[in-house]
């Protein structure tokens, strides 16, 4: 097969003031993970739920690195459809070009993880969304608002979306723009092996050799591993395919060689390939290699889209690979530019990545679901402090709990008016139906996993807190109150850091947020350094919470410290909420003029101060719903504004 390179365009004078750096065209799908390390896919007991698909992946890593990337594809009218389109938005990818398509469903993959050389998946992609893009669902302005657009050599093996990603390719190659082609070899998706293998990487088929061919005269740049190379190239010799590659193409063009590194060839195609630019790789153990390749993609397009040297450039991608091959999935694996630039500054890691702690929790950090600014809860998890309201009033009195609950979430909603930077703290008892309801409102939503008052601690049912938090929506954040100080008897603190540690690691490997309440008060004298002390102790121990809900010191002293602290171990941290302790109000809002001095700390999370007054009223029957609903709602705003006063004070005097 013959192709004329065609002439590169001249690059126009606006080409780098385009909103967008990436638009990445193709699969766009939900992966299953299975969690079970080492098994068969038919013996998975559960499945991790993550965005996949190769350009997808790709286009998460690239705005994880810093490049404003966006994705032109179509999702089904579904669950897993609105699940891809909401996990892009918390990302920050564009998505403008995930198009909604109202006949067909969005495709799903299971994977597993076999060994560190068998990663068994099924692809459930018959007659999918993804793979419905037509070339006029590519629209030329959408395109123009880029700088480049990725390509996928998997999306070239069905007529309609080869006409689709050929036509984005002219598009922006004809725009001045620069074309990239991931060659993305999936035999099972060209129909050339049983549906079941969908982990073989190569088949050689002179019809996918001549369709891949088609992108290169357009391409400024060519991904692929020896294997893709091999199929593009139409031969089982690297060197040989490589040359026929050049002969349609003067693109860049990458050969990825797994840990090894890369080699990549700017010009012609060398006697040896070890005349190429030879870029050596990262030492790491392989636990999945799934996402690896989108993950180069990434780190390679951070520099080559900002006109890095191609060695930085390779370094980059090597370095990202690295990083996600040690972790479970593959879009939730990409590193951020900073924990990039932390990895490359070191060359002592662990060869298991995962095992350093420092590492994982900035991966943690800086992938968060959400950052707040200001967060005000109205929090009624409260258990016992209900039991004991509702004792004297009888059963009638005890079944009005629940609904109580609700009506603390109606009141939340009818003055936050869908504002996320409010929230709700409930439980999973009486709090039980409010919490199935907040799932539909975008407010923050806190539940408690210990059981009150324990000292040593002690977690809901007597279970193992990772047993529990399996059945909790990712959702909701974990708030656990402890009441610890570190003049405690060893025997004690021993055992709540224990406890802790268990929690801790319970919420990572479930993917919860963890919002930690300390009172030390509780037990002992306080000194400005008594809440700090704890923290550091905590931090110590590595245990890194998301948030911390701490008592409303009315002393600079102890804010000073506190924010010390937490500066010093986790600068990440999402920040400290102020708990109430139904203090009265005026109390509170004294408190609130010296903590809304220290940036950490966002809001509150405060609730007899709020509805104490109210609840008994209404567990009585004096007052009916919507009395109840008007007062809480206006205790609640009286607290919010006092907050934002404070704060805006504040502020204005720094």
């Amino acid at each position: 097969m013959s192709l004329r390179v065609s002439p590169r365009a001249n690059h126009p004078a606006g080409i780098d003031s385009r909103p967008l750096d990436l638009i990445a065209v193709g699969r766009s799908c939900v992966d299953l993970y299975g969690e079970q390390i080492g098994g068969r896919l038919e013996d998975m007991a559960s499945f991790a739920k993550y965005v996949g698909g190769s350009p997808t992946n790709t286009a998460i890593g690239a705005a994880r690195l810093g490049l404003r990337s966006a994705v032109l594809t179509r999702v089904g009218n579904d669950h897993m459809g609105r699940f891809v389109r909401e996990q892009l938005v918390r990302e920050g990818v564009a998505t403008r070009g995930v198009l909604t398509d109202p006949e067909r469903l969005t495709a799903l993959v299971l994977l597993g993880i076999r060994d560190p050389d068998t990663f068994p998946l099924i692809f459930h992609r018959e007659n999918c969304a993804d793979m419905a893009l037509r070339a006029d669902d590519v629209d030329p302005a959408f395109i123009a608002s880029a700088r480049a657009v990725l390509v996928n050599g998997t999306h070239l093996s069905q007529p309609g979306v080869l006409t689709a990603s050929l036509t984005a390719a002219r598009l922006m190659r004809d725009g001045g723009g620069r074309v990239v082609f991931d060659v993305d070899f999936r035999p099972v998706l060209w129909g050339l092996t049983a549906r079941d293998m969908g982990e073989e990487r190569f088949v050689a088929d002179p019809r996918v050799t001549a369709t891949m061919q088609q992108v290169l005269p357009l391409a400024d740049l060519v991904v692929g591993t020896e294997q893709e190379i091999h199929i593009l190239g139409g031969s089982l010799d690297t060197h040989a395919a490589l040359t026929a590659i050049r002969r349609l193409t003067t693109a860049t063009i990458v050969l990825k060689r797994a840990a090894a590194g890369c080699i990549v060839f700017a010009d012609a195609i060398p006697t040896a390939l070890a005349d190429g630019l030879v870029v050596t790789g990262y030492p790491a153990e392989v636990f999945n290699a799934l996402g690896a390749g989108d993950a180069f993609m990434a780190g390679f397009l951070r520099g080559w889209l900002r006109d890095e040297p191609l060695a930085m450039a390779a370094a980059w991608g090597n370095a990202c690979g690295a990083l996600v091959v040690s972790r479970h999935g593959c879009a939730p694996a990409m590193p951020g530019w900073d924990e990039l630039c932390a990895f490359l500054a070191r060359n002592d890691w662990p060869h298991r990545l995962r095992d350093d702690r420092g590492l994982e929790q900035r991966h943690w950090a800086a992938h968060r679901a959400r950052r707040y600014d200001a967060l005000t809860v109205l929090a009624v998890d409260h258990r016992t402090q209900f039991d004991d309201m509702v004792r004297p009033l009888g059963e009638l009195a005890r079944a009005r709990v629940a609904t109580f609950k609700t009506l603390v979430l109606r009141a939340t909603d009818r003055l936050a008016q869908g504002d996320a930077a409010f929230g709700v703290l409930l439980d999973g008892g009486d709090g039980a139906r409010a919490l199935e309801a907040a799932a539909d409102l975008p407010y923050w939503v806190g539940r408690p996993i210990e059981v009150p008052g324990s000292r040593p601690l002690r977690f809901e049912a007597g279970l193992d807190p990772a047993v529990t938090l399996r059945g909790w929506p990712v959702t909701q954040v974990v708030k656990c109150l402890v009441y610890y100080r570190v003049d405690d008897p060893d025997e004690l603190r021993a055992e709540q850091d224990r406890q802790m540690l268990r929690l801790f690691e319970a919420c990572r490997a479930t993917r919860h947020e963890l919002l930690l309440e300390v009172i030390v008060s509780a037990h002992g004298a306080v000194t400005a350094g008594t809440t700090a002390e704890v923290l550091d102790h905590f931090y110590r121990l590595g245990i890194y919470p998301d948030w911390w809900k701490l008592e409303p010191a009315g002393d600079h002293a102890t804010w000073a410290a506190i924010e010390g602290v937490i500066a010093a171990h986790d600068p990440d941290c999402q920040g400290v909420l102020l708990l109430g302790l139904s203090a009265a109000p005026a109390v509170l809002l004294e408190r609130f003029e010296v903590a809304a001095a220290y940036p950490i700390v966002k809001g509150f999370a405060v609730g007899r101060t709020i509805w104490n007054a109210v609840a008994a009223d209404w567990l009585k029957g004096a007052i009916d719903e919507e009395a109840a609903i008007a007062g809480i709602a206006a205790n609640l705003r009286e607290l919010v504004d006092a907050w934002r006063t404070a704060r805006a004070g504040a502020q204005a005097r720094a």
